[in-house]
């Protein structure tokens, strides 16, 4: 079946986000799905040239001919989707949510930000992680997408969607969240992890799909892989900012911020390890390598950073 899975191979932020619109786009793909929750951000660079930074819709949700779907396996922050919707523009005719996507609420946020996390682990204080918590306890608490009446509009059965579209051949574009290195299950560096599994095999469970389905997986790296801010995990071979734009000899400083948080990630060399790790779990039919300007100005289309 024709289904492509989009997934991060080091620790998130390796370009998944331009990487599944673009491959929307070149694959003529009918539907994208968006996995997770709205503790990691996509950028898109719109036609006009601006970039768009999505934490709840696919990147294709700019595209006019795609329809979108937010699985079960998401969990919405309507303060957050509501202005994305908006910016996409986007109706009822190509956006689908999942009844059972779950909310998270203003309590739920400030219940995650009162924990530890965020100091310990570098956590976004979102509350995904803290929706998947209560999910998991099955608390009677939980909000889902079919009990918000301002998503009435959008709620379908996107199982039942997702089967159709692909019993007619249609290609359907799966993007990932986040990367293989952050994987509460998989990943070496635990607890300095992310709240749920990011393999290939988790977002295509979390769709309602089949294995089956699936017949192209998209490993996206970075030339030189980033971690959150703060105490977040092991980083091999951390440089700084200062050391990627002198080596580069770029005329202006190379930094960058998390689209959530808007701190200065942390940096390093590429290193092989986690690379290797997730190649084995996701056995990926192709890879893209991003971020390769970084290493010399002349191989960048433009010096503006």
């Amino acid at each position: 079946m024709p289904v492509t899975v989009v997934v991060g191979g080091q620790y998130g932020s390796e370009g998944k986000g331009k990487v599944a619109h673009f491959l929307a786009k070149e694959m003529n793909a009918s539907v994208a799905i968006r996995c997770g929750g709205p503790n990691s951000g996509h950028t898109v660079i719109d036609p006009q040239g601006n970039p768009l930074i999505f934490r709840q819709l696919p990147t294709a949700s700019i595209l006019p001919d795609v329809v979108c779907v937010l699985c079960a396996g998401s969990y919405l922050d309507p303060e957050v989707l509501s202005p994305e919707i908006e910016i996409a523009g986007i109706d009822k005719s190509r956006l689908f949510i999942d009844p059972y996507a779950v909310i998270i609420t203003p309590e739920i946020r400030e219940t995650e930000c009162k924990g530890n996390l965020v100091e310990s682990i570098g956590s976004t204080g979102s509350g995904t992680g803290e929706a998947i918590i209560r999910r998991i306890k099955r608390s009677t608490a939980v909000l889902f997408a079919k009990d918000l009446p301002e998503l009435s509009p959008y709620i379908k059965d996107t199982k039942a969607f997702l089967r159709k579209m692909l019993s007619k051949g249609q290609r359907v574009i799966l993007e990932g969240t986040q990367g293989y290195g952050l994987s509460l299950l998989h990943s070496p560096h635990y607890p300095y992890v992310t709240s749920r599994d990011t393999t290939a095999a988790a977002f295509v469970s979390e769709a309602g799909l089949s294995p089956l389905d699936v017949d192209d997986v998209v490993l996206t790296i970075r030339a030189f892989p980033i971690r959150v801010a703060g105490n977040s995990g092991p980083l091999d071979d951390e440089i700084d900012w200062e050391t990627v734009t002198r080596e580069g000899d770029y005329p202006n400083a190379i930094v960058e911020k998390s689209s959530v948080t808007k701190r200065i990630r942390r940096v390093a060399r590429f290193t092989p390890g986690i690379v290797r790790d997730a190649i084995s779990t996701n056995a990926p039919t192709r890879i893209v390598l991003n971020h390769v300007d970084y290493l010399s100005a002349k191989c960048s289309l433009t010096q503006t950073i």
